[in-house]
């Protein structure tokens, strides 16, 4: 009978032990769901490229898990309809991790169909991770268990732009152009919030919001900001809508400043030029000069693919989950969502956690500038001869804004 007991017990260790590493070698599969065509088509291919990348280096002993990760991609032409439509094809695919980044519109909607699915089909969970939607109420009033944000929100953003901001007295009169959904007025909402608190001197001379996408020729707003008197403009605009601005501004004679989320990304260096230098900013979790092993990935992606790398939320989400799911002995979606609350990793800008009461990684920030590139900071996107360069960095504490979430868990 002792011997029977230690047999048992003995066996018993055995799966536990094997238990921990019965991941190693799996193959986890991902979707990333995002437009791939049309304006803001080129930004989307652009950081798939990043996804298969880094899928590569984070794969087999690039993680502590030992997963092998393999992502394919779907086009949603930024519509919230052929978004679902890609989820359900995702899902029947067999992928059990969902990933998607530009437009909050359709992050809200994934949100709310990841949420139904989990609750209609236990045992076939999916997670959803968001690489750049960045409204606020993705991690407050529509937080959902199974939705973790990568970027910084648009309220931790305006939290750094604005302390920046709040310390030039050559700013007085802000103009605020912005696209027309979620995310754009949410820029409105927290600039006005933000100056409002810290400079309340600072005169809003001026705001419009123009359709997502659509807009080919920004003259007009040019015309009115420059009518305004407005020396400062703020914008959440990104891809196509950020170029063009810029571009007309550039063309129409604005020589005041850009203070925007997204300057570095797809198309906007090429439109910058070097007439943007000195006056437009980015407030972003990285830049093009962050040093270490990121410049060293940053200069071979950019041989493989004669591109360049801008969405280090790529790393973070490879980096936690195989972090995650080392940690959970597991690669179910449900297991792995509970090793991911409360998870800190050692990224390439330093600690990050997410944070378990809303699933918002908190991270640092840095505010940087269109500058010539030099020794010092010589990276070039889009062989442009210019780069960003940091000029304040706001570590976890400063850009963290409260939540609201009430987070209901499985």
């Amino acid at each position: 009978m002792k011997w029977c007991m230690k047999s048992v017990a003995g066996a018993a260790m055995l799966v536990a032990a094997g238990a921990v590493f019965a991941q190693a070698g799996e193959t986890v599969k991902m979707v990333r769901i995002d437009p791939l065509t049309g304006l803001l088509g080129p930004v989307g291919v652009s950081q798939f490229k990043g996804y298969q990348f880094f899928a590569e280096k984070f794969s087999g002993k690039g993680n502590p898990a030992g997963v092998k990760f393999e992502i394919t991609s779907i086009d949603n032409k930024l519509s919230p309809a052929e978004s679902l439509n890609a989820l359900k094809a995702a899902i029947d695919q067999g992928a059990r991790y969902i990933i998607q980044g530009n437009g909050s519109s359709v992050a809200l909607a994934l949100a709310d169909a990841v949420e139904k699915h989990n609750a209609r089909n236990p045992g076939k969970e999916v997670l959803y991770l968001n690489d750049s939607a960045v409204d606020p109420d993705l991690t407050n009033s529509k937080c959902s268990y199974w939705h973790f944000r990568f970027d910084a929100d648009t309220s931790m953003k305006m939290e750094a732009m604005s302390s920046f901001i709040a310390k030039r007295p050559d700013i007085k009169k802000v103009y605020l152009l912005n696209q027309n959904y979620s995310h754009g007025h949410q820029v409105v909402k927290f600039a006005k919030e933000t100056l409002g608190r810290k400079r309340p001197d600072i005169q809003i001379v001026g705001e419009d919001l123009h359709p997502l996408a659509q807009t080919r020729d920004f003259a007009p707003y040019i015309a009115k900001i420059k009518a305004s008197g407005a020396d400062t403009v703020i914008t959440g605009n990104w891809g196509s809508d950020l170029s063009l601005l810029i571009k007309a501004a550039n063309e129409n004679g604005f020589n005041g400043n850009f203070f925007t989320y997204y300057a570095g990304v797809t198309g906007t260096p090429t439109a910058l030029g070097t007439n943007g230098a000195g006056r437009v900013y980015q407030i972003a979790y990285n830049h093009y000069n962050m040093g270490g092993q990121m410049d060293k990935w940053m200069k071979e992606f950019n041989q493989k693919y004669n591109d360049d790398f801008y969405t280090g939320s790529t790393i973070r989400i490879f980096e936690m989950l195989g972090a995650a799911m080392a940690k959970a002995k597991s690669t179910d979606p449900v297991k792995v969502a509970a090793a991911l609350e409360g998870l800190e990793v050692k990224s390439f800008n330093g600690e990050v956690q997410m944070r378990k009461t809303d699933h918002q990684l908190q991270q640092p920030l840095y505010m940087s500038v269109w500058q010539k590139a030099d020794a010092k900071y010589p990276y070039s996107p889009e062989k442009t001869g210019m780069t960003l360069a940091p000029v304040a960095e706001y570590p976890n504490y400063v850009s963290s804004t409260p939540t609201s979430c009430q987070m209901k868990r499985p």
